[in-house]
């Protein structure tokens, strides 16, 4: 074992350096095997009869008709054509070119290149192992606090339009919160408790409905059970409150909940949970107050579970009251350098100071006279806003059309875009004159961040990863939105130019044969004229004696 261990750094030492030494002679090599081509073949020139060659291959070119030349530009612009389609396709579905990708993955090993760390990146900060650079790590995937009940909300969504609203890594994702966080907090696990945890995992609705029944059957009292009908079988707003009223009953009277009882993690997190959703129950059915102050007594219950971004549902039902003072003192206390944001806390922020000065904003007379101080506050929030997601603008002033919001989202990526303007476009629409501003100002914020991915203003660089996360969570028939906005790439350029080219190759042979079998003559005749001088300059420089030693070898 020591002799082997001992060996392994040599060996490894070993292969390193031949690595590196191939990858230095790399360049080198390519132009040494170039040179000798050309003196090898110029040594073999008569000894091969390369010249008698040529010529009964010219002779054969000049006896093809002008229709092969226009079937052969043809085929090349047709396989050309398909492969702008195919790379055209691939890079809408996946944003990147497929011949770039597959050069990158295959070729740069070999060149000595360092492969991309991205994918692994996203993945390993999405599964809780952070990066060092602050940018990777807002890669990660959060619940979103405002998602929408599955029964009663996305199903009907389904029923009416045929589309699937969520993707199934996000359901899958779903899964594995409910899995981890409702499962009762023993050591063994109940019987009930068992199905449950098989039911979240269940793929088919219907299964996942049946393990919840047969849960109940188990025990009457398995409050996990009624929340998965709740939430999966409930087809109204109505139904599905009845529904966690029953599990909130069923949770107290079993966990014996006082506020002087220790209770288990998991059983804190069920009980959370249904409070929670009952307050959103509540909102949805129009008793705001009524939800305002079960957030509020829940955020003070439970002071210690921040993560859950409870205060984002009390800011939304807030602004519903258009109780803008309450929403400042919420603002005041959550929106601190030391705690991550979200898009809610900064739009939120810069809704407030738009709405003091828009009702009387006006481009015009701001170029004039220059702008206030509340309006240069109010400008400031509103880069601010953009610079952390730049994709809400375009939802909010309905430069692109909104679908239902996933059960999870990305902070500053399009699907956390999607969730907030989802459910915050009526109040910007309701505050006079804020979508206009918004609208006048929030260009201005690209000038201020001209390269998003490596340097930031007031927040780190823009992550890379996040159109990758946010394909994964929105739907394939919704076209995520891409920042900084990509180029085309280079391979998709020239297979249009080769295609565009090759075709007016084809239709002017057709047309013209003549002219054209005069250009082509003209142009391989000049093309070939270097090396025709070439071959000149070498037969003067060198003796003939050196060459004939040669051809004998």
């Amino acid at each position: 074992m020591e002799d082997t261990a001992g060996s392994n750094p040599q060996s490894l030492g070993f292969t390193d350096k031949l690595k590196s030494w191939l990858s230095w002679s790399w360049t080198y090599v390519c132009f040494i095997w170039l040179g000798m081509v050309l003196v090898m073949v110029y040594v073999l020139w008569s000894p091969l009869k390369l010249q008698e060659t040529l010529s009964s291959a010219s002779v054969f070119l000049n006896t093809l008709t002008p229709k092969f030349y226009v079937a052969l530009t043809g085929t090349s612009s047709l396989i050309s054509g398909l492969i702008l389609i195919f790379e055209w396709w691939y890079f809408r579905k996946y944003g990147t070119s497929f011949i770039e990708q597959v050069s990158v993955s295959h070729l740069r090993p070999l060149l000595g290149g360092v492969e991309s760390s991205s994918t692994t990146g996203l993945f390993s900060s999405v599964n809780g192992e952070a990066e060092p650079r602050p940018s990777v790590s807002e890669c990660k995937v959060w619940r979103n606090p405002l998602n929408l009940f599955r029964g009663a909300e996305y199903n009907r969504y389904t029923w009416v339009t045929g589309k699937e609203p969520l993707t199934y890594y996000d359901m899958n994702l779903s899964a594995q919160d409910h899995q981890t966080f409702f499962t009762g907090d023993t050591q063994q696990l109940r019987p009930e408790d068992a199905v449950m945890q098989k039911a979240w995992r269940e793929r088919n609705p219907q299964a996942r409905i049946r393990a919840a029944y047969q849960a109940i059957e188990m025990n009457h009292e398995c409050a996990a059970a009624y929340v998965l009908l709740a939430e999966e079988e409930a087809t109204t707003i109505t139904e599905a409150e009845r529904l966690f009223k029953k599990a909130l009953s069923i949770g107290k009277d079993g966990f014996k909940y006082t506020v002087s009882t220790i209770i288990a993690g998991k059983d804190i997190n069920l009980l959370v949970y249904i409070k929670r959703r009952l307050a959103m129950c509540a909102r949805k059915l129009g008793r705001i107050k009524e939800a305002v102050k079960m957030m509020r007594d829940l955020m003070k219950e439970f002071p210690l579970l921040g993560m859950l971004n409870i205060h984002e549902n009390l800011l939304e039902a807030l602004l519903e009251l258009q109780a803008y003072a309450d929403v400042q003192a919420v603002l005041a206390k959550y929106d601190d350098i030391s705690l991550p944001k979200s898009a809610t806390i900064c739009y939120t922020s810069a809704l407030l100071k738009a709405r003091a000065v828009s009702d009387k904003f006006s481009p015009e007379a701001a170029s004039r006279r220059g702008l206030s101080t509340a309006e240069m506050n109010a400008v400031e929030a509103i880069h601010r806003a953009v610079e952390f997601n730049p994709h809400v603008p375009k939802y909010l002033l309905e430069m692109k059309s909104l679908i239902l919001p996933p059960e999870h989202i990305l902070k500053r990526g399009d699907s956390e875009a999607v969730a907030y303007a989802f459910f915050h476009l009526q109040h910007w629409k309701r505050a006079e004159g804020a979508l206009n501003l918004l609208h006048c100002t929030w260009e201005g914020t690209f000038r201020i961040i001209p390269y998003p991915l490596e340097k930031g203003h007031l927040f780190y660089p823009y992550p890379g990863c996040t159109e990758t996360a946010d394909r994964e969570l929105l739907p394939s028939f919704h076209e995520v939105s891409v920042y900084p906005k990509k180029e085309l790439p280079f391979f998709i350029l020239f297979t249009a130019g080769l295609c565009s080219f090759t075709a007016i190759l084809a239709m002017l042979t057709h047309q013209f044969p003549e002219l054209m079998g005069v250009f082509a003559k003209a142009f391989f005749s000049t093309l070939f004229a270097p090396l025709g001088f070439f071959a000149d300059k070498m037969e003067s420089f060198m003796p003939s004696s050196f060459w004939h030693q040669l051809t004998r070898i």
